[in-house]
């Protein structure tokens, strides 16, 4: 019988953590490429992290999410045989990214040699009691025994060094869902995490991030394709090169059923009326596609979704109850070009791992203003773009797929040769913490 997931983590982490204390004294090389680099993670007791675990079917209203903790957080596996697809809940990125920073090279046990500081807080998991649970009342208080833990009674000293300004955590739900005012009585929907003065030093890694924000970073959601070496990722690759894109545009989602006028409503309309448009001559076998996803019943099964973006040019990517959405990040490891209707669901987020300045170059921007209430057709737009400029798209979206993909934990050196979305997650934030402890010790300076 394989041992819990806890002891797991924690024979992991004491492995880890050796292997930093005789790097740090005895290999000149890898001490020279971690300059600048160097990660400590804070001790946490279980009751912060692996304890939250055991309490997976304690939210009935939310999901029973025992069955995504396997494989530390990727799920469990399509079928059997499969190497790189599983079945993975985007909210499960909390203990990923906990897991993937144990095989980080550049982490020391000194705090005085980091750069930065990880806090391996699972945050979205422990917001559950708050959101949909018997705390719910009581919301304003998540976080507040974290803090008091960090900041009072394990070493103090190095949260004060910076005052918190080169510590980071992950939160596997959007930003949102953290950010409810502390005055607001009787509470709303969300927790007051990143309303708490404590923690507006923090840098948060998010889904998704508010517009405008000093505090949290959007990194992409998960998806369920985690390759473990070079190979998987690139006979992956080669099926998407060589699949046939017979449709012109494809929505995999849900809602769009309301009388009143939103984005989603239109998409469903236009698809609905384009079905039997006569294709001859456009070099389509139809103009659009729906890919039925209510009630979440794509979120774990990736076959439902994954062959018809494969078939398709464009992927549609409306907001729905946030801007953001994980199929954004389903489509482009499809090959399909993302179709964006407010800049706010991924221009605005992912500058990291999706760089602002590119856009134009893998994605199409349609305002959703002009398909709701001026009637402009989506197919219209999308038949427009010449063939040349589709191609040239959809090699850029092939070259942003390592980019947005968290490959499988001890997954291949050759494959590790590529930075995924954990590794530029990584290095945004080390440059992010940087920028900001120097400015903090000019400030000190300056004062003396």
């Amino acid at each position: 019988m394989p041992p819990p997931l806890t002891t797991v983590f924690l024979l992991l982490l004491v492995a880890a953590t050796a292997s930093a204390a005789g790097v740090s004294s005895q290999d000149a090389d890898l001490e020279s490429d971690c300059t600048d680099r160097w990660i400590h993670i804070r001790h946490l007791p279980p009751q912060f992290n692996l304890d939250l675990l055991a309490n997976c079917s304690e939210y009935p209203v939310f999901d029973n999410f025992c069955p995504y903790i396997s494989n530390h957080g990727l799920g469990q596996k399509t079928h059997n045989s499969s190497h790189s697809w599983y079945r993975t809940d985007p909210f499960m990125l909390e203990l990923i990214f906990h897991r993937r920073m144990l095989e980080y090279p550049c982490l020391t046990p000194d705090p005085n040699l980091a750069t930065a500081v990880f806090v391996p807080y699972y945050a979205g998991l422990d917001s559950l009691k708050y959101l949909f649970g018997p705390e719910v009342n009581s919301s304003f208080r998540h976080g507040l025994d974290l803090f008091e833990y960090i900041a009072n009674v394990d070493n103090p000293s190095i949260w004060n060094k910076n005052l918190g300004h080169d510590h980071f955590l992950v939160m596997a739900r959007p930003a949102w869902d953290f950010c409810q005012p502390l005055s607001n009585d009787p509470p709303i929907f969300g927790t007051s995490f990143l309303e708490l003065p404590e923690f507006f030093n923090i840098t948060a890694l998010t889904l998704e991030a508010r517009a405008y924000s000093w505090q949290e970073q959007a990194i992409p959601y998960p998806t369920s394709f985690h390759p473990p070496n070079l190979a998987f990722f690139e006979s992956w690759v080669n099926r998407v090169k060589k699949s046939r894109r017979s449709t012109l545009m494809l929505f995999a989602g849900g809602g769009g059923i309301s009388a009143n006028p939103n984005v989603r409503r239109s998409i469903r309309l236009e698809c609905e009326n384009v079905t039997n448009m006569s294709t001859n001559g456009t070099g389509y076998a139809k103009f659009c596609e729906f890919v039925d996803c209510s009630n979440g019943v794509c979120q774990h099964d990736p076959i439902k979704f994954m062959k018809p973006m494969l078939q398709s040019s464009f992927c549609l990517q409306p907001p729905g109850d946030t801007p953001t959405r994980r199929a954004t990040f389903d489509g482009i490891l499809a090959g399909c070009i993302p179709v964006f209707f407010e800049e706010i669901s991924a221009k605005k987020q992912y500058g990291w791992h999706l760089p602002e300045e590119n856009y134009e170059e893998f994605a199409v921007f349609i305002p959703k203003e002009d398909v709701v209430f001026k009637e402009l057709s989506i197919m219209d737009v999308l038949m427009s773009i010449p063939r040349a400029e589709i191609r040239r798209k959809r090699e850029k979206v092939l070259e942003m797929m390592p980019r947005i993909m968290y490959r499988k934990h001890g997954s291949s050196l050759g494959l590790r040769s590529k930075k995924d979305a954990f590794d530029i997650a990584i290095e945004g934030t080390l440059q992010r913490i940087k920028s900001r402890t120097e400015e903090l010790a000019a400030q000190r300076y300056a004062l003396e």
